[in-house]
């Protein structure tokens, strides 16, 4: 066979953002619900940075009746002064040229969570068609840029109209964004205006004194959200619902050359930590250097408190930091400058100065407070909580050793309850976790053994979010999860061990099948949160119904589509209710359920690592009268395709 010759003619070179349109997935991470939010929390994070450094206060973000959304800010306003090289105006080099913007050095913004210089061009890349006010000087101008096909089928992306022109005068400061989410790259998707309210929120919390508005056109809705107490105002948020042992929150802050550090946090009666970290705004759910740098510290602050004051004696060990963090609720906020996310999506920090910075700033300023006679009764909270940590730490250390312990796990815990799959590419392998000896034989019976695994659940696992840990691991349910996924557990969950790509939860379409489902959610959202975060956890969606007669069937997932399956029936269909996975056998069970060319599974996730945080507590924790309340307003077990709407088939 003659080789193809590769020659420069044969290299394709994208004009201007071309290459968005053509690989959104390398500048928004995919085209989902995810991605369609994304290219709004760009125009959003502009404002913010605007805001951060110090200009203006104020962002109103506009739902509108037409599908487009509008971002509007008292800052600066971008420059609209001709670039001395590029020959345009600085709004439409913003707007058209990737990598252009300026964050690149620190003469304007000392911190911006936007570094790459792509986030208002990938927007308009990425829209029908974008608007652009600028008040700026005393003068108002506008550019507009629309996406269109032309003859040959091909789309240009984000083309000015028409170049910047003044249309007017004012005397506001600031930028306007309006924009349409180009359907031909997200389908046919719209704003949700929970998720927006949420981040709103939470970029209020961060950026104390922020004034944030969020208005609905297609509904009505508007909310409002300004927090003068910053940060200290979000742990108050974030521990409502549950048990706090101090009064307030406790607050440090302190800044370098390098770093500018606010912490708050508070203890609970809770047995988990729960820390939130953001660098320059942007959610670090991975955590990174400023998290180990400020743990560091804690830990070592509060050994030398605890020496130094009897608490701890000569010949007993110091405590980990584990055991001082057991049921503390901390914000970490950290701002700097020549920020290194790694990966675009910027979930983890990684510059390694921001951890020896955070930790020398934190150990500062721990140490002023609880040299404070007035946080003696705060620090001996945390040290006694910390003790008794300490000594369920060891007793949950023996059980997580039996749990790990391989032959002992598997005599004990999954002899006759899991069944294998033959495959050994961990890739391709799934574990069904099933409601029920019942559907468990069904499941085993109706399954591709080749790569899907069966774990029966023979009762409910325990509430993972009201035990310690060490009660946790004597549920024999949730012993045998963890020796099925072989991962470890806790602090020493490995996830390079985990044996399935899919942990995948099967339970009846019923309130207790619902229970089981947040129950098991829970437990890896507390110990295994990795196995959410890297997508490897997904509840399966078992139908409702099966319409049918001679000649005619069908299986129906929601009550929506019931009404559409009788209509395509005609007359003489029978209904069968399936309540629980059991009712079906295992030939219908595979076709339904558990073949991968039919199934629907609902993928979960963690959008919103705070919100996540309180959800778990309202619903799977002490605070009977805050579940009553949440429940009573947004649930409805009747109706499952409100429940579908918010997800993506997978």
């Amino acid at each position: 066979m003659a080789e193809k010759r590769y020659e420069s003619k044969d290299l394709v070179v994208l004009d201007g953002l071309d290459a968005v349109r053509l690989r959104p997935g390398m500048y928004i991470g995919t085209t989902s619900s995810r991605g369609f939010h994304h290219i709004l929390w760009e125009i959003v994070d502009n404002a913010i940075d605007e805001i951060s450094n110090g200009f203006g206060d104020t962002i109103i973000i506009t739902l509108n009746e037409d599908g487009s959304a509008t971002v509007e800010d008292n800052g600066r306003g971008i420059p609209v002064d001709i670039h001395p090289t590029l020959k345009k105006s600085g709004v439409e080099v913003v707007y058209t040229t990737l990598h252009a913007g300026g964050k690149f050095n620190n003469e304007n913004y000392k911190f911006s969570g936007g570094l790459h210089g792509v986030g208002a061009s990938v927007t308009n890349a990425l829209s029908r068609w974008c608007k652009v006010i600028v008040n700026k000087g005393g003068k108002q101008y506008f550019i507009e840029f629309h996406s269109y096909e032309d003859e040959k089928g091909k789309i240009h992306s984000g083309v000015p109209v028409t170049p910047l022109k003044e249309i007017g005068k004012t005397d506001k400061t600031g930028t306007k964004v309006t924009f349409l989410p180009d359907d031909r790259v997200f389908g046919k998707q719209e704003f949700v205006y929970d998720t927006i309210i949420k981040r709103a929120r939470e970029l209020a919390f961060l950026n104390k004194g922020l004034r944030i508005t969020v208005n609905d056109e297609r509904t009505g809705e508007e909310n409002h959200f300004h927090y003068e107490g910053g940060i200290k105002d979000f742990v108050s948020y974030l521990v409502e619902g549950k048990n706090s042992l101090f009064k307030n929150p406790l607050y440090i802050s302190a800044e370098s050359k390098i770093v500018d550090l606010e912490v708050s946090f508070v203890s609970t009666d809770s047995y988990t930590e729960n820390t939130f970290s953001y660098v320059n705004n942007i959610p670090t759910t991975e955590g990174g250097m400023h998290e180990i740098g400020f743990k560091t510290a804690f830990t070592k602050v509060f050994n030398d408190y605890a020496r130094a004051n009897n608490f701890l004696k000569d010949k007993e060990p110091n405590l980990l930091g584990e055991d001082f963090r057991e049921g503390l609720v901390t914000v970490i906020n950290v701002k700097m400058s020549n920020v290194q996310f790694e990966g675009q999506t910027k979930t983890k920090l990684g510059n390694p100065e921001a951890r020896t910075e955070v930790e020398a700033l934190a150990t500062q300023e721990l140490t002023k407070l609880l040299a404070d006679k007035k946080n003696a009764t705060y620090a001996e909270i945390i040290i006694d909580k910390a003790k008794q940590a300490a000594k369920v730490r060891l007793a949950a250390k023996k059980a997580k050793e039996f749990a790990r312990a391989k032959n002992s796990a598997e005599n004990f815990n999954l002899v006759g309850k899991l069944a294998s799959c033959t495959s050994r590419d961990k890739s391709k392998c799934e574990l069904f976790i099933v409601e029920g000896d019942s559907a468990g034989g069904s499941a085993k019976q109706g399954r591709d053994r080749r790569f899907q695994a069966i774990l029966p659940l023979r009762g409910k696992p325990l509430n993972a979010e009201k035990k310690r840990v060490d009660q946790v691991l004597a549920n024999e349910e949730i012993r045998t999860i963890i020796s099925a996924l072989d991962t470890g557990f806790g602090e020493d969950f490995d996830l390079s061990t985990l044996r399935y790509n899919k942990i995948i939860i099967l339970s009846d379409a019923d309130v207790d099948g619902f229970h089981i489902r947040a129950i098991l959610c829970t437990f890896f959202y507390r110990y295994m949160r990795q196995l959410i975060t890297e997508g490897h956890i997904f509840v399966g969606l078992p139908p409702l119904y099966k319409v049918y007669k001679k000649d005619y069937e069908k299986y129906v997932y929601s009550d929506a589509e019931l009404a559409d399956a009788v209509t395509s029936a005609g007359k003489g269909y029978m209904i069968q209710r399936y309540k629980g996975l059991g009712e079906m056998n295992p030939e219908q069970l595979w076709e339904t359920t558990m073949d991968p060319a039919n199934r629907t599974l609902i993928q979960v996730t963690i959008e919103d690592a705070a919100e996540a945080e309180r959800m778990i507590t309202t619903l799977m924790g002490d605070n009977i009268d805050e579940r009553k309340a949440y429940i009573n307003e947004h649930a409805n077990f009747d109706r499952v395709d409100t429940f579908m709407r918010d997800y993506k088939n997978i």
